[in-house]
């Protein structure tokens, strides 16, 4: 008898265990949240030879982008920087061109969310190591020394547990990381944690409104699709919503309630409603609520929403914009998630601030040589509802487009995790302009690189070489400095981009309008002390050297200068690098260099990229 219940007891334990492992999916990498950035990190990684499982609470991919209903694109259009750029360029074929996403005056690129959707689950499914787990919660997240446990559950109410080796917290608001009590930084900052001359004196935790979207559709004149009158309704919570000046460019151009709703006009006779000024915009921090508890005050985002659809169609005369219900898979016609501007932010091994965007050249830090996103967005904050929020004149503070450091997405004292989205370490100042959405696609294509190196070198994120991520975003037509003029069209679009980032050649940085600029200047001359200067930084015998004036930089002169750095080479080798990458006319010793082929020649023959940098861009 004890026999025969010891073999069913053996029985049962194996059954157990088989449960056990068919309830768990080993993966390399695993990403919590399939939003802007989530998705983004999982194509990458995939690409560079990952498995990648995308946990997703929705059935949707693209977060602020397609689930939020924010389709219609912040900045960047200038530069088109690796998978945002695929991503436009999908939405040009899908619409016919440019012109016929530049359907609104907030954006050069305006889309419907489903079908912004519909283009990044193709991209995914493209990719047959990307596993995309829809309607899927998380509820623990373990680490081992060399493995995460993610424990999830299905809509079915099935549980289960993911495996991976590298975990990317992708989630709208920071969740995984505070979850693993990663530290983070929430609300407006303190001039003493940042050095920004623009921060408070004392920080507090008021954050940026948030925004519940919709989608209107025209139905053509003579409809009538008002919805019924919302509760609490009074037309004066959104009287002076038609003001239409501009802060950025200081144009006065007030009471045009028809461009107000063009703002966000997109293609197919559709709007969004995503107006900050008497608006939709709402303040609610539930940055640190529960679940439920955050349902519950969005609700007040989603009735303040249908208060100003109300207001649009009863007191403004546009009766024949009704909601469109079938633009999401929802049954209120809403998005599935709201429009969040700000999450926490991470405690980073690098904090990226207002200085080091406005001088990135000037600060203590170079992390401006560490970049691996590019964004021109201008600083851009909405505290219209919170009331009193202390004071920050936003428009005042001009900043050239920027790139935003590695370090921003590693923690400072945790290994093994990388955070993207909107939780990267930026001051609050910055996340104004960081939150927008081709940032936080190109953040996603960072973290994916990042991750994708750790898994094949089996190395943490932290110890991931900068120059190797750089290196391969580079190869992806991504771009690591922000220059207007070197696109990835250009014939020597990496090596440009190589040598701005050693920062023996700098970039000039000007504010302008919502699209902010960092020119290279490829064809214009570079002194000989100008040089000199750049490469001191690199070779300590040069800052004894005075003998570089402020001619134009020669062969002749540019032989002498590494010359008295024992790098010396000839006319010859000269002429024979310039012309294996496109250099057709002749070489001699008084041949000027301009910037562009003097950085050919760093590049090939000082190869100064190839010099390992830390964190915060010093040379090792």
């Amino acid at each position: 008898m004890m026999k025969i219940r010891y073999a069913a007891l053996l029985s049962v334990f194996l059954w157990l265990w088989i449960v056990q492992l068919s309830a768990q999916t080993k993966t390399d990498v695993i990403i919590v949240g399939g939003g802007a950035s989530g998705t983004m990190a999982a194509i990458q990684a995939a690409r560079l030879g990952a498995n990648v499982t995308i946990i997703e609470e929705t059935t949707w991919l693209g977060g602020m982008l397609t689930s939020a209903g924010v389709s219609a694109i912040d900045g960047n259009h200038k530069l088109p920087s690796g998978l945002w750029g695929e991503f436009r360029q999908h939405l040009y074929d899908y619409y016919g061109g440019p012109k016929a996403v530049e359907t609104g005056w907030v954006s050069n690129t305006l889309f419907e969310p489903a079908i912004g959707n519909n283009i990044l689950q193709k991209m995914v499914s493209a990719e047959k190591s990307i596993q995309v787990l829809f309607e899927t919660s998380w509820s623990d997240v373990q680490k081992t020394n060399s493995n995460w446990f993610v424990d999830i559950k299905s809509k079915s109410g099935k549980r289960s547990t993911v495996q991976g080796k590298v975990l990317i917290d992708a989630t709208e608001l920071g969740d995984v990381l505070a979850f693993l009590n990663v530290p983070y930084y929430l609300g407006m900052d303190s001039k003493s944690l940042t050095g920004e001359p623009f921060a408070l004196d004392e920080a507090n935790d008021i954050v940026q409104d948030l925004t519940y979207v919709i989608t209107l559709k025209d139905f053509g004149k003579g409809t009538d699709k008002t919805i019924k009158k919302p509760k609490n309704y009074n037309k004066e919570e959104f009287a002076g919503c038609c003001d239409v000046s501009d802060p950025a460019t200081f144009n006065k151009d007030n009471n045009d309630c028809f461009k107000m709703l063009t703002y966000g006009r997109l293609p197919n006779n559709k709007f969004m409603i995503n107006w900050p000024k008497k608006g939709n915009d709402i303040y609610l921090n539930i940055v640190e609520k529960t679940p439920a508890e955050r349902i519950k005050l969005l609700e007040e985002a989603k009735q303040m929403t249908l208060r100003f659809v109300y207001y649009i169609q009863s007191e403004l005369g546009f009766k024949n914009l009704g909601i469109a219900y079938d633009e999401y898979p929802t049954k209120d016609g809403f998005p599935m998630i709201p429009y969040h501007r700000e999450s926490r932010r991470l405690q980073a091994k690098s904090l990226f601030s207002l200085q080091h965007v406005m001088t990135p050249f000037d600060t203590p830090e170079a992390y401006y040589r560490t970049g691996v996103v590019v964004g021109d967005y201008t600083i851009d904050h909405h505290h219209y509802k919170y009331g009193n929020a202390p004071e920050i004149d936003f428009v005042k503070i001009r900043v050239p487009s920027y790139n935003v450091p590695m370090g921003s997405l590693i923690p400072r004292d945790y290994e093994g995790l990388i955070v993207a989205e909107k939780s990267i370490g930026v001051s609050n100042i910055v996340n104004g302009a960081t939150r927008l959405q081709p940032v936080v696609l190109g953040i996603g294509q960072a973290a994916g690189v990042i991750a994708a190196i750790s898994v094949e070198k089996g190395i943490t994120p932290s110890q991931v070489a900068i120059r190797d991520v750089q290196s391969i975003l580079l190869d992806h037509e991504a771009y690591i400095m922000p220059y207007i003029d070197v696109p990835a069209s250009d014939p020597h679009f990496k090596i440009l981009h190589r040598v701005g980032a050693t920062g023996v050649l700098k970039g000039v940085g000007i504010p302008f309008k919502w699209a902010n600029q960092t020119w290279f200047y490829p064809e214009r001359e570079i002194s000989e002390y100008e040089l000199l200067s750049g490469l001191r930084s690199y070779f300590p015998l040069l800052n004894d050297n005075w003998n570089a004036s402020g001619e134009p930089l020669t062969v002749k002169s540019y032989l002498g200068i590494v010359k008295s750095i024992d790098k010396e080479i000839s006319v010859t080798d000269v002429k024979e690098m310039l012309s294996g990458v496109g250099y057709s006319r002749e070489v001699h010793s008084d041949t000027k260099l301009s910037r562009r082929w003097i950085s050919v020649l760093l590049d090939a023959h000082l190869q100064l990229f190839e010099r390992d940098i830390d964190f915060e861009g010093n040379i090792i």
